[in-house]
């Protein structure tokens, strides 16, 4: 068991790798998440997700090479490079033949935290997460971390950073509690972020909630919030905590204050529709627009 204040460890930290850019800046920060952890590290790459064309891999001297055995020079690439970055490190090369999203869920399951890029090869240049990422986004039962590519895998020294967290209530503790471990493995701040706002009609017959019903369920759920911090704050004392309560769109609150943040630590609320399970519209803008790498913590 775990001590009090403590986060918990676990063997391994699970990294999809296709061999795009953002893939490599993934990987970078893997290593430094398995090195925090003293984890293994399990590099797994699934070679029907990379292009049969040698050139996505600068190989275009072997353009015969059939795509399995450029799959494995993908995957021995990225086992130095992660090897040069932490010589101490464990390391697990897995290849698949499988779609990358189920094998990725697969194998995650027990993992500390799944990493992935934004985007992959073939990716749109306009959207800033790909199908792979929303697909395990809305599929995932572990906590997954989206790297951005133009974010540094590496950031201040120790001590100097903040890890954001976004809460909406009682339901959200399993995120608060990431949330406070990361910040303990990272030698970080906390910023407790609560965020409401009235919702507004756009026309047609809506029938929305008076403003009075509205301002009660925030304050509800901004008082259980206050419930779950105040127990953590006492569990992680060592962790400095500051929590603000802000009149705004979570969406738009989140992703401005993401902006000072080295990582940002969300709930994710999933939702059954004619296509599966997909994504709130607060976690789906976050992915999209934050200015940090975002860890998505599920919570049912």
């Amino acid at each position: 068991m775990t001590a009090p204040g403590k986060p918990a460890q676990d063997g391994r930290v699970v990294v999809g790798l296709d061999g795009s850019d953002s893939a490599w800046a993934a990987l970078d920060r893997a290593v430094a998440e398995a090195r925090r952890r003293d984890a293994t590290l399990e590099i797994v790459h699934a070679w029907p997700w990379a292009r049969t064309d040698p050139l996505a891999f600068d190989m275009d001297s072997e353009p015969q090479r059939p795509p399995v055995e450029i799959a494995r020079t993908v995957l021995r690439l990225a086992v130095a490079r992660a090897a040069e970055k932490d010589p101490e490190l464990r390391i697990v090369p897995t290849l698949t033949a499988q779609d990358a999203v189920p094998e990725l869920l697969r194998i995650g399951q027990g993992a500390s935290l799944i990493v992935i890029g934004t985007r992959g090869l073939g990716g749109f240049t306009g959207l800033l997460l790909g199908s792979v990422g929303l697909r395990l986004a809305a599929h995932t039962h572990r906590p997954l971390l989206v790297v951005r590519g133009d974010v540094p895998a590496a950031y201040g020294p120790e001590g100097h950073g903040k890890v954001l967290v976004g809460v909406e209530g009682g339901a959200d503790e399993a995120a608060a509690r990431f949330a406070f471990e990361e910040a303990i493995r990272r030698g970080a701040r906390l910023r407790v972020l609560y965020a409401w706002t009235h919702p507004r009609a756009f026309g047609g017959d809506h029938t929305l909630p008076s403003r009075e019903v509205v301002a009660l369920r925030a304050e509800h759920a901004q008082a259980e919030t206050y419930r779950v911090v105040a127990a953590l704050r006492e569990e992680f004392g060592q962790v400095g905590v500051r929590e603000d309560t802000v009149h705004s769109a979570p969406a738009q609150a989140l992703v401005e204050a993401s902006r000072a943040a080295d990582v940002l630590v969300l709930a994710v609320h999933r939702r059954t529709a004619r296509l599966g399970l997909q994504l709130g519209p607060v976690t789906h803008a976050v992915l999209h627009h934050a200015h940090c790498p975002v860890v998505l913590v599920p919570v049912g």
